[in-house]
């Protein structure tokens, strides 16, 4: 997830969550939050609780987010934030919990007349390479519920169009012929295939790397005949720590009827 891509994602979160953006360039975005939003991203349960039990009235930071620290000029004061960040990853929890399924209607004109709105299926992926090291992806597809044709990016597709919870008064919105269950199938099974095409070097080196520090640990115990409990808890932990794993998870994901 490059920078631009995370800065469009956080001007999109503050926006639908109703948080003023009071100041933005292309490499940072200065944000007064909800008292909602702070206490989802902010750390701070015991301020919250404290103004709660006062019943006093609480203070929502204001935030200024550093999207791109390469350009970033001399004096900006602020958080670094990018993806696989700690506070990213509460931004991604977030967007879980506040909407992680939407149903929204493109906008169209009404002096345009009569429109058609076909219906998309959208779903963001998080893919997790795991070991010792995890490396994390973003993926984006819609798929055309009428069709079937995928097409990536879709976030970044969708982005630059304005949507409604309910259709305009002139615009009829087909309904789906191949089923959102049928649908997430078939995205889940494209980005396995982007997997299998991917390159696995990175299984192959943590497996060396727990290899290696199988072999320290067995030089300390060699001259043990009966190896201690303690030896057995750190063969535990080596596996547990370089253990290869590939997780796909959904962060958000909605039905989209298009123009």
């Amino acid at each position: 997830m490059y920078p631009q891509q995370v800065h469009s994602y956080l001007r999109q979160f503050f926006n639908e969550n109703d948080c003023p953006i009071l100041g933005e360039d292309h490499h940072y975005l200065t944000v007064q939050l909800t008292a909602d939003i702070d206490k989802r991203i902010m750390n701070r349960p015991f301020y919250w609780q404290y103004v709660e039990a006062t019943n006093s009235e609480g203070n929502p930071a204001q935030v200024t987010f550093i999207t791109n620290q390469t350009a970033s000029a001399g004096g900006l004061y602020g958080e670094a934030i990018h993806f696989g960040s700690p506070r990213m990853n509460q931004l991604f929890q977030a967007t879980r919990e506040l909407g992680a399924y939407v149903q929204l209607f493109e906008k169209v004109d009404n002096e345009i007349g009569q429109v058609i709105l076909t219906p998309w299926l959208g779903v963001n992926f998080k893919v997790s390479y795991c070991c010792d090291r995890t490396k994390e992806t973003l993926y984006s597809f819609g798929i055309n519920l009428l069709t079937g044709i995928i097409k990536e990016d879709f976030q970044e597709t969708i982005c630059t169009s304005e949507f409604d919870t309910v259709p305009a008064d002139n615009a009829f919105h087909v309904q789906y012929i191949i089923k959102p269950l049928r649908a997430l199938e078939r995205l889940h099974a494209t980005i396995e295939k982007i997997i299998e095409r991917d390159d696995h070097s990175w299984a192959t080196e943590a497996k060396k790397r727990w290899q290696r520090d199988q072999r320290v640990l067995d030089y300390f115990y060699e001259e043990e005949e009966e190896k201690p409990e303690c030896y057995d808890i750190e063969m535990k932990a080596l596996e547990e720590q370089y253990d290869t794993k590939i997780k796909i998870e959904i962060i958000n994901g909605g039905l989209f009827y298009l123009y």
